[in-house]
């Protein structure tokens, strides 16, 4: 239904849907049109630049094309299976990834858990540290940042100049298959501002007057982290545990410009490997099929930590 302002103008602002409300009468229910109408920029984006690319890229994982071929040619399931059954770098691939993931994790949450345990007692100055603490993050894992930890963990870098004053050889980090995987996971942990904050969130919710209960019955201070303060804040725990490892899972960044997928692919992500095949060889096919297979590992993961939270998370009802 059209409708007219003040100054004649008639437009389709809204429509109007008659029903009937008692004998002869007539109920009139008008739908404004304007908000759908500005959202049309929005679908227009999702559908370019979401939609179409995840269905683009799951129909490319079933065929073979290049960037130089003009058309993708159908294979159905070859990627797959070429995939899992003679490609022994993504054998490699999936290795670094968990371990990355399943040490990574549990490293960021520790340290994010610990210094918001620590900056939520009322010490003098708090405030700057929460600032400080918070300041990796927002650097992230920029080129700077790469580069600054490149040279932190070079052979003559900072931190052997370290080790050196207490006796200690050079180490090779960045060349080798063991530690070069735990540099990139003290760099991941050294990034817990964001989680901290949210820790510090949950624990400021704790209410004192269970610490006080506790503390009369004659709790000790780790009987009352277990006891109160970590079966309290679980619900912050669970989504800060599934944030931190879908960022772990989806890590390129520091394995590409650190150590570029080495030493020995100990740190060739899922996320560098599929950039290889997809970039640096134009193999999409397969670069999507790693995608998809990457996706759903994601999934499954996600799923299942989700369905073991019950058995550990605690709500408030």
């Amino acid at each position: 239904m059209a409708t007219e302002n003040k100054k004649g103008f008639r437009g389709p602002t809204a429509i109007a849907v008659g029903s009937r409300n008692g004998p002869g009468r007539k109920k009139r229910l008008r739908f404004p049109l304007a908000p759908f109408v500005l959202l049309i920029p929005w679908f227009i984006g999702l559908a370019v630049f979401r939609a179409y690319p995840i269905f683009r890229s799951l129909y490319l994982s079933f065929s073979n094309f290049s960037l130089l071929d003009a058309y993708p040619r159908f294979i159905g399931w070859d990627n797959y299976v070429r995939m899992f059954t003679n490609d022994r770098i993504f054998n490699a691939s999936v290795i670094a990834t968990l371990r990355y993931v399943f040490l990574g994790t549990p490293a960021v949450l520790v340290v994010a858990f610990f210094i918001a345990y620590v900056l939520n007692f009322k010490l003098k100055g708090v405030n700057l540290f929460r600032t400080v603490y918070y300041i990796p993050s927002i650097l992230g894992g920029n080129v700077a940042v790469a580069i600054l930890w490149t040279q932190m963990f070079r052979t003559n870098g900072l931190v052997n100049a370290a080790l050196s004053i207490f006796g200690i050889e050079p180490i090779l980090w960045l060349r080798s298959e063991t530690f070069a995987p735990f540099v990139l996971i003290m760099l991941s942990a050294w990034q817990f501002g964001s989680t901290m904050l949210i820790f510090l969130a949950g624990l400021q919710n704790v209410s004192p007057s269970l610490y006080e209960a506790a503390a009369m019955d004659g709790a000790k201070k780790h009987q009352m982290l277990f006891r109160i303060t970590i079966p309290i804040i679980s619900p912050v725990l669970l989504f800060n545990t599934i944030n931190v490892m879908l960022r772990h899972f989806q890590e390129f960044n520091a394995a590409f410009l650190i150590t570029g997928g080495g030493p020995f692919n100990s740190t060739l992500f899922m996320n560098v490997y599929i950039y290889q095949r997809s970039f640096a060889e134009l193999d999409f096919g397969y670069g999507s099929a790693l995608t998809w297979v990457l996706l759903s590992g994601i999934g499954v993961i996600t799923l299942v930590l989700w369905l073991t939270s019950k058995f550990w998370v605690h709500y408030s009802d």
